[in-house]
């Protein structure tokens, strides 16, 4: 990644968004930091540029706004004048998971938020920079959607699906020159999880955001971070389905 580059990060205001504002800031990008809260994301540029130096520009972006979708695109691309270079997609809702399997409302929410209106705005951002051959995404999914536990099936459910998309979409720009990054993390410490039971080996939004961007420079499929979730997902991947159903996961 070069540190003159222009990036958009979706979901700015998240705690793992922040920390992605402050890797990419140190590094000398531009940045345009988007999300449904426009007063925190002015406070988040302007740490970017007071400590930093960065040129951060906020941006009001609604996930669930399907038809404003292209219009706020092509804002992005014209905001610095010179393009776009970097998408980072780390916007994501996880509500209950009793709630989501008693209220189809909340589920379908969850699954646009996490799913649909992923595609809806990489699919523009992916013919894009297909166009200017050159340029990356970084989507944030989670290590829950490697299988489908019964403690959170409906969220893992929409992340699987973000993977799966991903991994297609990575494919498709494979022959255009653009890096697509799928990132994840385990548990982190956000106000997403702020106060849920069962939390261990918490890790820290700038380990996420650190381990992410490597993974963009390097050209890494799927990044786990930290890097022995690999580990702890592979057994629970590989498990024959009669002995997972006996698991309390």
């Amino acid at each position: 990644m070069s540190e003159t580059e222009t990036v958009v990060i979706l979901g700015a205001g998240s705690g793992i968004g922040r920390a992605m504002a402050g890797e990419l800031a140190a590094r000398g990008s531009h940045l345009i930091l988007a999300g449904r809260c426009l007063e925190e994301l002015e406070r988040v540029a302007g740490d970017c540029r007071l400590r930093f130096g960065a040129d951060a520009r906020a941006l009001s972006f609604d996930a669930l706004a399907f038809d404003e979708h292209a219009a706020f695109f092509q804002r992005c691309c014209e905001c610095f004048g010179d393009g776009l270079d970097g998408i980072v997609l780390c916007h994501g809702e996880m509500p209950a998971e009793d709630r989501a399997r008693a209220d189809v409302a909340v589920a379908r929410r969850m699954i646009d938020v996490n799913y649909t209106s992923a595609v809806s705005i990489l699919e523009r951002a992916a013919s894009y920079l297909a166009d200017r051959g050159r340029g990356w995404i970084c989507a944030v999914g989670s290590v829950a959607g490697d299988r489908g536990r019964p403690s959170n099936y409906l969220y893992g459910s929409s992340k699987a699906a973000l993977g799966t998309y991903l991994a297609g979409l990575r494919a498709r720009m494979a022959k255009s020159g653009v890096v697509v990054v799928t990132v994840k993390p385990g548990f982190v410490d956000t106000g997403m999880t702020y106060g849920l039971p069962g939390l261990f080996l918490v890790a820290s939004a700038a380990r996420v955001a650190r381990d992410a961007l490597r993974g963009v420079g390097r050209d890494r499929a799927v990044v786990y971070t930290p890097w022995f979730w690999a580990i702890i997902m592979l057994p629970i991947r590989l498990l024959p389905d009669r002995i997972f159903k006996r698991l309390e996961l």
